[in-house]
């Protein structure tokens, strides 16, 4: 059994390591941001998510619905366009899911 301070602690790291990444790749991009909007944008990836997933279950309609939710938050928060937020969210989709395989708390 899984206990909520495991639970918590995996949470934490990935929020910690997509942070990271989504800091490097919207500068890679020309983003003028702060670390704190990677940060924000990290745990409203996660909370989306998980509340799609926990409202539609698992699936490619809530992760679709999901990723465009995503994407209008990453829009909003860098002040960039759709195709631009489109370019930097696959991205750091790649990025997470290389990083992913070596480190498999994502």
């Amino acid at each position: 059994m899984v206990s909520n301070v495991s639970t918590l602690m995996n949470f934490i790291v990935a929020v910690i390591i997509s942070t990271v990444i989504i800091y490097y790749i919207a500068k890679f991009f020309g983003a003028k941001d702060s670390l704190t909007t990677a940060v924000i944008a990290a745990l409203v990836g996660s909370l989306v998510y998980t509340l799609f997933y926990y409202v539609l279950g698992y699936g490619l309609l809530p992760a679709f619905i999901a990723g465009i939710v995503w994407l209008l938050a990453l829009q909003k928060l860098y002040t960039i366009g759709w195709l631009r937020a489109l370019v930097i969210a696959v991205v750091i989709w790649i990025v997470t899911s290389l990083v992913g395989w070596f480190l498999p708390v994502l």
